[in-house]
């Protein structure tokens, strides 16, 4: 079959980045273009310097829709004015990775719909979709976590989640606390009990197991490291842990970057790739989760390849068997 064309509309920042670092080695993808007012005329390896060698594609700032994919990798709110001021022609399918659509009272604008891009909840409606909004960095950790017992109707307690995220989660553009100085040795919460992923984590939540209205209490944590994310979550369950063991195992069996042990787990096993690594233990009456992932990869570009590769029928793989940092 004739390569997928794609578009990047933000190539400059740390999703942008990831994303070329994908599509330029995809073998299914010819990428057509990247938009970057800020950078127009540059050659993308004066941006991104490691992909020195890999193109020598130049950002440009011009639209072009002579593409079959177009992944938005800008700012919340941005993605919903890009499309309200630029006329995408229905022919071409739209990755978003904002958190503009991913609610199902915002997945509409003008004659785009856009499915909720989970492919652990929604793969078959991710094949059929026209447009998808990628989910976010934190959400895809907490619901993956989550997930199984929703399925069978489990989740009926009280839920407690923290989780640590690297810098790279802060975004590109500088703030007090992403600078080196401030971030390095040091840990703090932001956002306690109201992220702004709460939302769609319960309304996957919801899909599962409609009468789920526990209170999820999320406390996010800044790590001084640059990328991953490590989860535990916590609940009371009547279940024994050879039965969660057996629940995890089977509702993720056939989602091939997903995988569950009993094992001790850490951030090296994923960071770089687009995997997700899920342990899970029983202390007592709580059911206890650690989730690993990388939160630009599976937590964000990866995650929209991998939805990509979905809506144009190609191996879920496909430009994804990514190495691991290891040590």
């Amino acid at each position: 079959m004739a390569k997928i064309k794609a578009g990047i509309i933000g190539g400059a920042g740390y999703t942008g980045g990831e994303m070329l670092r994908i599509l330029v080695n995809h073998p299914d993808v010819d990428l057509t273009f990247v938009h970057s007012n800020s950078n127009a005329g540059n050659y993308i390896y004066e941006v991104h310097t490691d992909l020195f060698g890999d193109t020598d594609l130049k950002f440009i700032s011009e639209l072009r829709t002579d593409i079959d994919v177009l992944f938005l990798c800008v700012g919340h709110g941005d993605a919903k004015k890009f499309l309200e001021a630029n006329a995408i022609p229905d022919s071409v399918k739209i990755i978003d990775l904002s958190q503009d659509f991913r609610l199902s009272q915002n997945s509409k604008l003008k004659s785009k719909n856009f499915v909720y891009g989970l492919p652990e909840l929604n793969r078959e409606a991710i094949k059929l979709a026209q447009n998808v909004a990628n989910p976010g960095c934190f959400a895809t950790t907490i619901q993956l976590a989550l997930l199984p017992l929703t399925a069978k109707g489990l989740l009926n307690n009280e839920v407690h989640v923290s989780a640590t995220t690297g810098s790279t989660g802060a975004g590109q553009s500088l703030s007090p606390t992403s600078h080196f100085t401030w971030r390095n040795d040091n840990l703090s919460v932001y956002k306690a009990f109201n992220h702004q992923h709460l939302n769609e984590i319960g309304q996957s939540l919801k899909q599962l197991q409609p009468g789920f209205s526990q209170t999820l209490n999320f406390i996010p944590y800044r790590g001084d490291f640059t990328r991953g994310i490590f989860a535990s979550v916590y609940t009371e369950s009547g279940i024994s842990e050879e039965e969660a063991l057996k629940l995890y195992q089977d509702y993720y069996d056939g989602h091939p970057f997903t995988h569950v042990t009993s094992r001790n787990i850490d951030l090296k096993q994923v960071v770089n790739t687009n995997k997700v690594f899920l342990q899970v233990k029983k202390y007592d009456n709580k059911l206890f989760i650690i989730r690993i992932l990388d939160n630009l990869l599976k937590g964000a570009s990866g995650q929209a390849v991998q939805n990509m590769n979905l809506l144009f029928g190609l191996d879920e793989r496909a430009g994804l068997r990514l190495k691991a940092t290891g040590f």
